[in-house]
């Protein structure tokens, strides 16, 4: 292992008066925010020697242990996009992790004890599994290669100035900050790799997005079998402690574990499956998935539709499985309904209903190694959200099966609210592949599924699950769905903000506009929209208020909450602020309420009243502030932080 020059970690300081103060809570904030780059980051700047399993669990570990144990001074070093600017929290857990990454490749010497980073991680474990980034091209291999053989601080410095596109001051800042003796002689070093700074936001180093393969498959099974041996001792002795008849045994009444039971039989039967007519849902007064007929070209293939049977209720090893939050995994309670099995670009594709669940088997068109099992919560579905159920996604494409009442589709850029939507080609309720949104580097554009049908048009977006999240806007307890003219110029500034929902389980996503704020010095007027996702589970919801200037393209987000009744139907109250840099370069703080709002009040760095759902106070670069508000009926309510 290659010698790094790296300090000890210095004592915490208490920092300077111009330093600002972090806290647990906002420390984690940034933590939650930018955890897929600030993982990425840890995975870069460890060593490759680790190897790619340990350096992914690593990464994550080092991350997750970056918050502060109170609050703690600590110099900015900002970041220069994404939002992250001036953010001393994000400053402060970036500064952990680089700190920690680079003790985690110093070699361990025997008269001193190693550090917590040096060790294997405690925490994430994955047992039976080895994960690994999906692989890149050659010229990711080749980048690979030339940052091993740097050195650990030369490595943070390329890393630092290609991902996170900071200047060398504060590269130098930083390193030093993080324990490193010869910064100089790190950035030079870091001046011989080739630039190929683009490079390092490619999927080969996204420790977030990963592969999973099986260890050693012998060694297990000769764990197994000795784990087999002491269990059945086990049994044994048990069984003498407490034999039949006794009527205090750990299964009471139970038949043993090896009965067969009939339900559980006759779900696994694919001559079982429940096949709804194509011409059911018109008469019937339901307008859910219960009325989706049976489609595609494997409707009739039983040995297909028995492994997808068979693999629900028994996934093996091989099998990946993933279930949005809240959703049981286990097998089905009897004979599930078939939404379709058919053929999907290069694989087979099973949909299965069980009521509360939709379940989607895919396996390789040439074999059955590598099948995927997938799980969806949609208990309580209605007409708007029963409409499509994500196929197959292929090289950034998704392709849609569409509920039977659905007559047209169409594919259109939530960025663009004035550009025409492209029509998408349905055959047999299957759509033609479309592009799905960005996944990772720059927003540039949010792709999402417009369908019509008798009952109007509605748009969907794809979250990275089975089942696409309803988009809305309008007041709470009021909304509709986001299809006219001025639901999408109201969407448009903020469809980026709907890559933090990804994979939580979302139902439905709405925009609420709450206030219009005229800015200070005759900027114009500002917009302030809350969006809040409501899952499938009924908690876990995400509040996010969000501000958007006059001429700007994307919205700022000024404040976020979750597991909370703001913007919600049940309390449509909400108080968020922000700071806010004029054309003349004075600072202000502005916030605002929704209409109600009879009175708001800051406190803390910034101290100020104003009566109505709008404030405007002169204020510092960094200020902090807290905002109280009063409703019209006499309640408090708090700001959104």
């Amino acid at each position: 292992m290659q010698s790094q020059d790296v300090a000890p970690r210095p004592a915490p300081a208490s920092g300077s008066a111009s330093d600002p103060v972090v806290d647990v809570e906002q420390a984690e904030a940034a933590l939650v925010e930018h955890y897929p780059r600030l993982v990425r980051l840890a995975y870069l700047v460890l060593p490759p020697g680790l190897g790619r399993n340990r350096r992914v669990l690593t990464a994550h570990a080092l991350t997750q242990r970056a918050l502060p144990r109170g609050r703690t001074a600590t110099p900015v070093i900002p970041a220069q996009s994404d939002g992250r600017e001036g953010d001393p929290g994000y400053a402060f857990v970036r500064l952990q992790v680089v700190r920690t990454a680079l003790e985690a490749g110093l070699p361990l010497r025997r008269k001193a004890w190693p550090k917590r980073s040096q060790l294997p991680p405690l925490l994430p474990q994955v047992w039976g599994l080895r994960l690994f980034p999906r692989s890149g091209g050659a010229d990711e291999l080749a980048l690979d290669q030339r940052l091993s053989a740097l050195t650990g601080p030369a490595r943070a410095a390329y890393v630092l100035r290609g991902l996170e596109k900071l200047p060398d001051s504060d590269v130098r800042g930083l390193l030093t900050a993080a324990g490193v003796t010869d910064v100089d002689a790190a950035l030079d070093e870091a001046d011989s790799a080739q630039a190929e700074y683009a490079l390092l936001d490619s999927p080969e180093f996204d420790p977030c997005s990963l592969q999973a393969r099986p260890t050693d498959l012998m060694r297990r099974r000769q764990h197994m079998k000795a784990a087999l041996a002491a269990a059945a001792a086990v049994a044994v002795c048990g069984a003498l402690l407490g034999m039949p008849g006794d009527g205090w045994g750990p299964d009471g009444a139970a038949a043993p574990p090896y009965a067969q039971n009939p339900s559980a039989r006759a779900a696994l039967d694919p001559a079982l499956l429940l096949k709804v007519p194509a011409a059911a849902w018109e008469s019937s007064a339901r307008t859910d998935f219960s009325v989706w007929p049976a489609r595609g070209d494997l409707t009739g293939d039983s040995a297909l539709l028995r492994r997808a049977l068979a693999v629900w209720a028994r996934p093996g090893e091989t099998v990946q499985v993933s279930a949005t939050p809240g959703t049981p995994s286990g097998g089905p309670s009897g004979p599930p309904q078939l939404l379709y099995a058919g053929t999907v670009d290069n694989a087979r594709v099973v949909i299965l209903y069980d009521g509360l669940r939709i379940v989607r088997y895919a396996e390789p068109r040439d074999n059955t190694k590598g099948a995927a099992l997938d799980f969806a919560r949609v208990d309580g579905a209605g007409r708007a959200e029963a409409s499509a159920v994500v196929l197959g996604r292929a090289d950034g494409n998704v392709r849609y099966l569409t509920a039977p009442w659905v007559t047209k589709a169409a594919d259109r850029d939530l960025l663009k609210p004035g550009s025409d939507a492209t029509g998408l080609a349905l055959t047999g309720g299957t759509t033609a592949p479309m592009a799905g949104p960005a996944q990772s580097g720059p927003c540039t554009s949010w792709n999402v599924l417009q369908l019509t049908d008798a009952s109007g048009t509605r748009l969907l977006t794809d979250l990275g699950e089975l089942v696409p999240a309803r988009l809305t806007t309008g007041r709470p307890g009021a909304v509709k769905d986001a299809s006219g003219a001025g639901a999408l110029r109201a969407w448009a500034p903020f469809a980026c903000s709907l890559g933090a929902m990804r994979s939580a389980g979302v139902r439905s996503v709405n925009a609420w506009p709450y206030a219009a704020q005229p800015l200070p010095d005759a900027s114009g007027t500002a917009d302030w929209v809350c969006t809040r996702a409501e899952t499938w589970q009924g908690g876990g919801e995400r509040v996010l208020a969000q501000f958007h200037t006059p001429g700007g393209k994307y919205g700022a987000v000024a404040a976020k909450a979750e597991n909370v009744p703001a913007c919600g139907a049940k309390d449509p109250q909400v108080l968020a602020g922000v700071l806010w840099k004029s054309g003349a370069g004075a600072w202000y703080l502005l916030a605002a309420g929704n209409r109600g709002t009879s009175s708001i009040n800051a406190s803390g760095g910034v101290r100020a009243t104003a009566n109505g759902n709008l404030l405007a106070a002169k204020a510092k670069q960094g200020a902090q502030a807290e905002l109280k508000g009063t409703l019209e009926d006499g309640r408090a309510v708090s700001g959104l932080r």
